[in-house]
């Protein structure tokens, strides 16, 4: 029997969100008063199990938090903002690291890439079909405001390079460890709107966050806030071993692969948004306010 408060977790099966809750998960970081139960799936189920209220912690989409703002704050750690490490490929045959990244203190900027079997130019996609993981996905978000309107198809995330491969849709909309493995299927990147919203906002693109549940109360809020952020921190300063163990929820990564994509969206914002992560939050949903793709939020708290 044990006295200690449950507390769902719940995250994505990718390597980024596993080296996060590496050290809770493993027991190296003490769970305090509370016991985490780990509770994974898919970005877009995570998204509507927010509107819910259905876990107490939870991973989502910035994208999705104008429609859980009323049932959950914002944890002040766990941010998937890609704006660290260098990224090797060429995307729409420019550099991926324009000057103005380097002035910014930055190493490269990247995020969520549009791929398609041949080389088709952004203007002509208004009348093609794009795949994408998830309508309530920061990367949905974010391809709504470069592009415009267009014709989409919602797809499993991990089925879209073979979608757009066997030319069941035009493009596709690539997130998680199929930024790093589509050329493997002979597509060719289109748009890393990464670069693309830091070339528009001098920011990096804010795609994943983690909330908690407000009716826990501040006292408790606060406490897990602080256990969490321990996790991560415990996992940056054994990131060979985290890595490892995050080895298994990437689908079709070795361990250099695991732990580039680990470098891209584990950074110093996953410690702390900071001012800069917390600039990038609030212009992405005010943008999609603005155009009417999102409800307004009344206020950002982290906790």
């Amino acid at each position: 029997m044990t006295n200690k408060q449950l507390i769902r977790l719940g995250h994505s099966p990718d390597p980024d969100d596993a080296f996060m809750f590496y050290g809770l998960a493993t027991g190296a970081v003490d769970s305090g008063p509370f016991e985490f139960e780990h509770t994974l799936h898919d970005i877009q189920s995570l998204n509507d199990w927010a509107r819910e209220g259905k876990l107490e912690v939870t991973a989502i989409s910035v994208h999705a938090y104008p429609y859980v703002q009323d049932k959950y704050a914002i944890l002040s750690s766990g941010a998937s903002m890609g704006a660290t490490e260098l990224v090797e490929y060429e995307c729409d045959k420019k550099t991926i690291t324009p000057p103005t990244v380097k002035a910014a203190g930055l190493t490269g900027v990247h995020g969520p890439l549009l791929v398609a079997a041949e080389p088709i130019p952004l203007r002509e996609l208004a009348d093609k079909t794009i795949a994408i993981p998830g309508t309530m996905t920061s990367a949905f978000l974010t391809l709504q405001l470069a592009l415009g309107k267009f014709d989409y198809e919602v797809i499993m995330f991990d089925q879209i390079p073979k979608a757009v491969q066997d030319g069941k849709v035009d493009a596709g909309l690539i997130i998680h460890e199929g930024q790093l493995t589509f050329q493997k299927s002979g597509l060719h990147c289109l748009l890393d709107l990464g670069r693309w919203w830091f070339e528009q906002t001098a920011l990096p693109l804010p795609l994943g966050c983690n909330v908690i549940r407000r009716d826990l109360g501040d006292k408790t809020m606060a406490r897990i806030s602080t256990i969490l952020r321990a996790s991560i921190e415990y996992g940056l300063s054994h990131r060979k071993e985290a890595v490892e163990y995050a080895l298994q929820f990437g689908r079709g990564l070795d361990n250099e692969l695991a732990d580039k994509f680990v470098g891209m969206y584990v950074n110093e914002w996953t410690v702390d948004y900071g001012p800069v992560g917390r600039r990038a939050i609030a212009e992405l949903l005010k943008r999609g306010s603005l155009a009417k793709l999102v409800p307004s939020v009344k206020g950002l708290r982290y906790v």
